[in-house]
């Protein structure tokens, strides 16, 4: 096991009403002027931002609201916001929705007491040293910002889709209410679970030794996801699986599972670039891409993916040839994924194979000039991953 830093100081109310808190929560923490930020119109519809609006209203905090943000978070919407917040001296940032409105609500947060240009902090250029407080209210259980140190957003200009990390984007408080999932359409829910598993899995796949009790941990928290989607998908309104989803979504990325060891993310950062070019929903853009890293990967330590296999997916160990049972759990990975949905291949994701050079050659590298740590790429390796997807 490495050595570890581990920072996680979001204040988490979870369960039934915990939503009706906000106003209270924020009026003790000093909050007098908040901006309520959230993306479509589904949480006017549904009456959520009325009844949180009254909860302000009630604790005497003055608020103002942006709309607006989509999957993928845009940065135009977050200088808006940056400016509007800055013109009505705005305190405190809520966010109303799920990872997209969170991550756009991070950069915010951060964003405002900056004085140059947010996008330094996805670009590298600059690190965030101060930010306003930041509270969450989760409509959808998928990618863990709740929980997490990370930010991405997209930069129209160039088409860049980069992230972020630091404590400072870690939520001051968190409002996880299940019931709030309970009207999500399937494919949501579906590419949620995937998300998860993908946050997990980029700290399975690890080459550092002597870290079983956080591989066991992983293998419960992608267990229990495996078993819950289905239940939820099937019953929207099984509060006891829309429970589970929402804790494990935070779980998978708040980094308890990933800490003392080293971790990958080249799945993630190729994703991206899908992402970013087709405008796909995050989940389904990573159930295409991990299973053909997984293939890709798989030759350089048989063992960690059979171990996958075995305990996550129940397979029968092969001690003879180790890379047939890693291959078994690759393949049983992938037929889960289809059981809900998600697409697995370019075609079903309306990708082309003529784009793969272009996205290879922008992915963002977090290894020097290479793609993530379990065997770090190249571009023509990042070529071969995504050919392994358009099958």
């Amino acid at each position: 096991m490495l050595n570890f830093n581990f920072c996680a100081p979001t204040n988490f109310h979870f369960g039934r009403g915990v939503e009706m808190k906000a106003g209270e929560i924020i009026a003790s923490m000093g909050g007098k002027k908040a901006l309520v930020h959230y993306g479509g119109g589904s949480v006017i519809r549904s009456g959520l931002l009325g009844r949180i609006l009254e909860t302000l209203d009630a604790a005497g905090v003055a608020h103002i609201e942006l709309g607006g943000v989509q999957p993928n978070p845009r940065a135009s919407l977050v200088y808006k916001a940056i400016d509007l917040c800055r013109k009505e001296n705005v305190d405190f940032i809520l966010a109303v929705g799920g990872g997209s409105v969170i991550d756009s609500a991070k950069a915010i947060s951060v964003g405002i007491p900056y004085e140059g240009d947010f996008w330094d902090f996805h670009c590298g250029k600059a690190k965030a040293k101060e930010r306003l407080p930041l509270g969450v209210i989760l409509t959808l259980a998928a990618a863990g910002s709740e929980g997490s140190s990370s930010c991405v957003i997209t930069q129209e200009e160039g088409n860049l889709k980069r992230g972020s990390s630091s404590d400072l984007n870690r939520p001051t408080f968190a409002l996880l209410n299940p019931e709030l999932t309970m009207t999500l359409p399937p494919y949501q829910t579906a590419c949620g679970a995937t998300d998860m598993l993908a946050h997990v899995m980029e700290r399975y796949f690890t080459n550092t030794d002597g870290v079983d009790l956080t591989d066991r941990l992983c293998e419960a928290v992608m267990t229990s996801i495996i078993e819950a989607a289905p239940i939820a998908m099937k019953d929207p309104a099984n509060y006891d699986a829309r429970a589970q989803l929402m804790w494990a979504g935070m779980l998978a990325h708040n980094n308890s599972l990933g800490i003392g060891r080293e971790q990958d993310w080249a799945s993630h950062q190729i994703e991206h670039e899908l992402s970013a070019l087709y405008d796909v929903a995050h989940g389904a853009g990573l159930a295409v891409v991990f299973p053909a890293w997984m293939r890709y990967q798989l030759e350089v330590n048989p063992m960690r993916f059979a171990q996958f296999a075995v305990r996550v997916w129940g397979c029968s160990m092969d001690f003879q040839h180790p890379e047939r049972t890693a291959l078994q759990g690759i393949e049983r990975f992938e037929q889960f994924l289809r059981s809900l949905g998600m697409p697995t291949t370019f075609a079903e994701l309306g990708a082309k194979e003529e784009d793969i050079p272009y996205m290879a050659a922008k992915c963002k590298r977090n290894n020097g000039d290479k793609l993530g740590f379990f065997r770090p790429l190249d571009t023509k390796m990042i070529e071969d991953v995504l050919r392994l997807a358009v099958r």
